[in-house]
């Protein structure tokens, strides 16, 4: 049914917008029907198991729910006593649980049931401290509200409501930056310092389940698959904008990870809706460990800093993805690729498809040289080098030589997008010495403020592209090869 009605609303997205441009029904049965989607597309995701018919309650372990006791120990001894007899299911009875950090076991499946809410607590040291990657480094970090680590065959399902409450986390990032960071020129390490709980952690773990859960107010990013292969998250609603917009609050991250499914998701947040990461800097680049074969279809990105990002984190490289029937409303960008010059990797062979968008600041946002304050290291004098923390000189650790840090971002695939009401269309910048390279927009209609530019960038096929800009600009093309925005771009159809 989620899959039916989202699919009738950016149908009639497109029969809309289609009407609005004269755009035959003929011509609109061959656009629908002229898909990107890749052969290893129906490969993804996690595969059904048996899980054992017994069933554990918390409860029946100590837990309380109350809304206030926390219920930590208690959670985890219902956890590992499912385990030790060979799995089954562990649930709740009605009510309001707070805990810290919890970890799934194999053959396990954890429901959070429709008249229950688990809650974060508010105190970071009730988050246990375990070796993960947080923003592509490799660190000791709090683990995740719940976490799935070094498991198979888990599922984390139900109708309930999991809130991070993680306000008071935002709360305190913001003014360790404002207040003391960025004044002493360290905004590159803040958001490492700054340590906040993810909601859910699936890492280094393969065929899971992440189902229909209703998550809300993330301390840091909502849900992290990372280092993991075979995972479905489906169904999902997350809500971080509940209370303030919270720093770094992304929907899903898919991290350095392979043959992953996202699908029926609904995300409102206050950064990434949907990301693709794979490392960050000299760290992410000894790890060299790719993201690749990712589905991401029949969803919504409502408030959020992309639709659809790759990056920044691209160290280990990005690679084959699928992104279709996708519906935008207010998110900022839509496809996003960004990186920075100490990155390196490579993102390549992307597809996306069937995209609706309303009110967005630019559709197509690509640049090799994103938020410099964030992306280059830079010691203070006032600080010995040989005595500051271990994640801190992973940081400041230089890519060497120079040009292994110059990201790489080719063959990427765009096709039957609509998009309404933005302030930019296009702005695409490569690097004289990393062009981007073999973009295909293919049914494209954009109604914008202003065009846009493209520069450094070589080998674009266009085909049915339409740019309705209401300053009556044109796309501006410096340092190109190979790129042609005829005039017909811009006219409208009779």
């Amino acid at each position: 049914m989620r899959n039916l009605k989202l699919a009738s609303v950016l149908l009639i997205g497109f029969l809309a917008f289609s009407c609005k441009h004269n755009v035959s029904s003929s011509k609109t049965k061959t656009t629908l029907s002229n898909s990107f989607k890749p052969e290893w597309v129906d490969n993804v995701g996690a595969k059904s198991f048996n899980v054992n018919q017994a069933v554990y309650f918390v409860n029946d372990f100590g837990a309380v729910n109350d809304g206030e006791y926390l219920n930590t120990e208690a959670i985890q001894k219902t956890i590992d006593a499912c385990e030790k007899n060979g799995g089954g299911t562990v649930t709740f009875k009605p009510g309001i649980y707070l805990t810290g950090s919890i970890f799934i076991k194999e053959g396990i499946k954890f429901i959070v049931p429709k008249d229950v809410e688990i809650r974060g607590s508010e105190n970071i040291k009730d988050y246990k401290e375990i070796d993960t990657r947080v923003a592509g480094i490799e660190m000791v970090w709090p683990a995740a509200l719940i976490n799935v680590i070094d498991q198979k065959n888990v599922i984390l399902e139900g109708e309930g409501i999991i809130d991070g409450q993680g306000k008071v986390f935002w709360d305190y990032y913001w003014d360790l930056r404002k207040n003391d960071y960025e004044p002493r020129g360290l905004r590159w390490i803040v958001d490492y310092d700054a340590k906040r709980p993810r909601t859910i952690l699936v890492s280094n773990s393969k065929n899971v389940f992440v189902k229909d859960l209703n998550v809300q107010r993330a301390g840091f990013w909502t849900v992290q698959v990372l280092y993991s292969e075979y995972i479905t998250v489906d169904g999902l609603k997350i809500k971080n904008n509940i209370g303030g917009h919270g720093p770094s609050t992304d929907g899903i991250d898919i991290d350095s990870s392979k043959w992953i499914l996202v699908q029926n998701c609904d995300i409102d947040c206050n950064d990434d809706n949907f990301c693709l990461k794979a490392g960050r800097d000299w760290d992410g680049q000894r790890v060299n460990k790719p993201t690749e074969y990712v589905v991401i279809k029949d969803c919504i990105a409502r408030q959020g800093a992309g639709l659809f990002t790759l990056g920044s984190e691209t160290s280990g490289s990005i690679r084959h993805v699928y992104v279709s029937n996708i519906q935008g409303l207010g998110t900022k960008n839509g496809l996003n690729i960004k990186s920075a010059t100490n990155r390196g990797g490579t993102v390549e062979n992307i597809y996306m498809e069937n995209i609706t968008m309303d009110k967005v600041t630019t559709f197509m946002q690509v640049g090799m040289n994103w938020n410099p304050n964030y992306s280059y290291s830079k010691l203070p004098d006032e600080f010995n080098k040989d005595s500051i923390p271990e994640h801190w000189k992973k940081m400041l650790q230089k890519v060497e030589p120079a040009s292994k840090g110059i990201p790489t971002f080719r063959n990427i695939s765009l096709n039957n997008i609509h998009v309404k009401g933005a302030e930019t269309a296009i702005n695409v910048s490569g690097m004289e010495s990393s062009m981007i390279n073999n973009v295909t927009l293919n049914n494209v209609f954009i109604e914008s403020d202003k065009a846009g530019q493209i520069e450094y960038s070589s080998n674009w096929i266009l085909k049915n592209v339409k740019i309705k800009s209401k300053d009556g600009s044109k796309v501006s093309l410096e340092n190109t090869s190979g790129i042609d925005f005829p005039e017909s771009v811009y006219k409208s159809e009779e």
